[in-house]
């Protein structure tokens, strides 16, 4: 009979039976919802702006990564502000436009807090221009009437977007209307603030940088634009800037405040007043809130998500019925800080004995053993270190040897890691992640909680908010669990061993789903497979799952006319991935082993070929029969392998093999995108003398006309 916690102490069954809340993550807009102590800085920097009104013109930086209270501190200024009888503001989320619109945007942001006399006199002039330039006479007419500012706004920018001529005189037409605003009232001030600029594309930075620089030599007006300095740096989003660029942008954010980490004792209040607000706080002592607080990175918004994921846990997980919430806190923590981990953890991760959580504890131990210089007698008496024994037996695993001689360890190790997963080093060496595996391993009955973590459930379907129950086990319908985009997706690839047949991960975890989920684009300078510069975080990093929400989606059809192989022998193991590729517009052929994609390379040409690695018990399968199809030429294309299992020696033979290597849905999914736009880009609208061109998406798929046609083809008919 499973382990039962002590009588008295609260468990996810009780908590779950309460009334609970998610806690909104909007940043702090009245001082009196200000619980870090934002509201001190920001009534100084108010007062600081107000008071050097004699020195604008200028721009203020408001410096901070990820969820570090930007958006908070620029809301609590701005209230600061427009208590002030001689102070006007504007808000302005740059994440709400793109390119042209976002020098549209700002321009008319400002000019529509200029007096109507201003607009219309502006109006007037740029109308009589024109009647002079076109030999006719000038009709004011009644606009000035019967317009408000935005309506005069709208028609000055009409007027300039007449063509490149109107267009050159903005610039000064604007630095007169805002002379002449600055002019009425000497000592006014308008303070426009810019939110969200590390969020946008390169060319709504500098759409946004173009709108600066009209303004940046007029008289009482001030720019506080909030964003992340290390994503708009060299290494950051707009690290291909020229050198021109960069020294424009460097004019442009002449004074930055770098918003400092709030103390122990501030954030361990932001716990509470969470925890409070969720409804959990009785189910948080002072070791749990100490542990979110050093977890967090004292980070307000990765707190709030923490909280939020415990409550959704909470409140639609059956599999955390009867376990105490010291539990489900580290669990979220390490699903959180260390997913590729956590993804291995829950999964097939392919380790000897299938436990990876076993792997890692033993090779720390022969690592620690062959690295110390701590004679063998004295290791003999400490449980950190492995016998000779014992690390004899782990590299036999991975069919190596031990070594003899202690001047062997550095290479033997080496050797050995090469056929470890990807991070295993560096987790060894990651205090924080060691105490954090130790402590979830040293609760209560941690040994059930894994087997339930691998089998109990529910199959997160990428990208949908959706999933599908595992066989034989209880769903919670409705459930949300995506996490958007580059995540630690759920699905972590092909299961490779019949043992693990229907075994699936835990999904991410839960918190509500923006409306619209968002998916890499090809060309997009935000995140994919390492694509996107991560913003210098304070330790731990970040999730990737916590890169925001609300990119464009890509187009229905984004992969329409790629014609991908995918050969696995539990290809239902991969309904998720393929069913996500396939909206998408892909055609997808399945294979369970070599004989079959065979008979599917025989009949068709393919873009991709995705494989599993180890198949019907052989360890290298999949590489080894991509080695011999490229050999013998029977396919030159593109190929992935989609494995939960990346080890450094696999990623070296799969780029020998010209492949990649992937362990999520997301990072296939950006690949596949990346490729069916390069294609798009090379094809030609007539069909080649050799192959056919593809159906419209309405026409059935085109049968084989080869005399004996081969088993029933698996691959999917085309979209719509």
């Amino acid at each position: 009979m499973a382990a039962q916690p002590p009588t008295g102490t609260p468990t996810f069954a009780s908590l779950g039976a309460g009334t609970l809340a998610l806690v909104n993550d909007e940043p702090v807009a009245a001082p009196g919802d200000d619980i870090l102590g934002t509201g001190l800085a920001a009534a100084q920097l108010a007062r600081l702006l107000h008071a050097s009104r004699a020195s604008t013109p200028f721009t203020l930086a408001v410096d901070a990564g990820w969820g570090m209270g930007k958006s908070s501190l620029m809301r609590l200024v701005d209230a600061r502000l427009r208590a002030e009888p001689d102070v006007e503001t504007v808000w302005y989320n740059a994440w709400t436009s793109t390119g042209a619109d976002a020098l549209e945007g700002l321009v008319k942001s400002v000019l529509v807090r200029f007096e109507r006399r201003t607009l219309k006199r502006a109006l007037a002039r740029i109308s009589r221009a024109r009647a002079v330039t076109r030999g006719v006479r000038a009709v004011t007419t009644a606009l000035g009437g019967a317009l408000g500012a935005a309506g005069l706004v709208d028609e000055l920018w009409t007027s300039w977007d007449a063509g490149p001529e109107a267009r050159n005189g903005m610039r000064e037409e604007i630095d007169r209307m805002a002379r002449e605003w600055a002019g009425n009232r000497p000592q006014r001030l308008l303070v426009v603030f810019i939110d969200d600029l590390d969020r946008c594309s390169e060319e709504t930075v500098l759409a946004v940088c173009e709108a600066l620089k009209i303004y940046l030599d007029v008289p009482g007006l001030v720019f506080v634009v909030g964003c992340d300095r290390s994503a708009l740096g060299p290494s950051g989003l707009l690290r291909d800037l020229s050198p021109a660029g960069s020294a424009f942008m460097e004019k442009i954010f002449q004074t930055s405040y770098r918003i400092p980490v709030a103390d122990n004792d501030g954030v361990g209040r932001y716990v509470e007043w969470c925890a409070r607000t969720a409804g959990i706080e009785g189910m948080l002592d002072e070791a749990l809130k100490k542990l979110l607080v050093e977890r967090s990175g004292r980070n307000p918004r990765r707190i709030k998500r923490l909280v939020n994921g415990f409550v959704l846990e909470a409140t639609l997980n059956p599999v955390w019925s009867g376990f105490r919430p010291e539990a489900v806190i580290r669990t979220l923590l390490l699903q959180y800080f260390y997913p590729e981990f956590y993804r291995m953890m829950t999964g097939a991760s392919g380790a000897p004995g299938g436990d990876v959580v076993q792997e890692f504890t033993a090779y720390r131990r022969v690592r620690r053993t062959l690295l110390s210089s701590v004679p063998p007698e004295a290791q003999a008496l400490s449980p950190e270190f492995a016998s000779a024994a014992e690390a004899g037996a782990f590299f036999e695993q991975y069919e190596l040897s031990a070594p003899e001689t202690r001047g062997e360890s550095e290479h033997a190790l080496e050797q050995m890691e090469r056929r470890l997963p990807v991070g295993f080093p560096e987790h060894a060496d990651d205090q924080g992640f060691t105490s954090l595996l130790g402590d979830l391993l040293r609760v209560p009955d941690a040994e059930r909680l894994l087997v339930l973590l691998r089998e109990g459930a529910p199959v997160p379907v990428e990208g949908t908010g959706q999933a599908q129950p595992p066989v034989g086990l209880p769903y919670v319908a409705g459930r949300d669990m995506a996490i958007g985009p580059w995540g630690a997706s759920a699905g972590g690839g092909p299961y490779e061993t019949a043992s693990h047949g229907h075994h699936q991960p835990f999904p991410v975890p839960s918190r509500p789903v923006p409306s619209q989920q968002a998916y890499p684009q090809p060309g997009y300078a935000y995140p994919q497979g390492g694509s996107q510069p991560q913003p210098a975080y304070a330790s731990p990093l970040p999730p990737r799952g916590d890169i925001d929400l609300g990119r464009p989606l890509p187009s229905s059809l984004a992969l329409e006319g790629l014609r991908i192989l995918w050969v696995d022998d539990h290809p239902e193991n991969n309904t998720a991935h393929v069913r996500r590729l396939r909206s998408l517009g892909a055609r997808i052929a399945l294979a369970r082993d070599r004989q079959e994609a065979e008979q599917e390379l025989a009949v068709l040409p393919f873009d991709l070929l995705i494989s599993d690695i180890t198949r019907g018990g052989q360890q290298s399968a999949g590489l080894d029969d991509l080695r011999a199809w490229r050999t013998s030429g029977r396919y030159g294309g593109r190929a992935v392998f989609l494995s939960s299992r990346v080890t450094p020696e696999r990623e070296e033979i799969a780029a020998g093999l010209d492949a990649r290597i992937f362990n999520s849905g997301d990072a296939l999914l950006g690949y596949a995108m990346e490729l069916a736009a390069s294609l798009s880009a090379l094809r030609v609208p007539a069909p080649s003398a050799t192959e056919p061109s593809a159906p419209e998406p309405s026409a059935p798929e085109p049968a084989a006309a080869e005399p004996s046609a081969p088993a029933p083809r698996s691959s999917d008919a085309p979209p719509g």
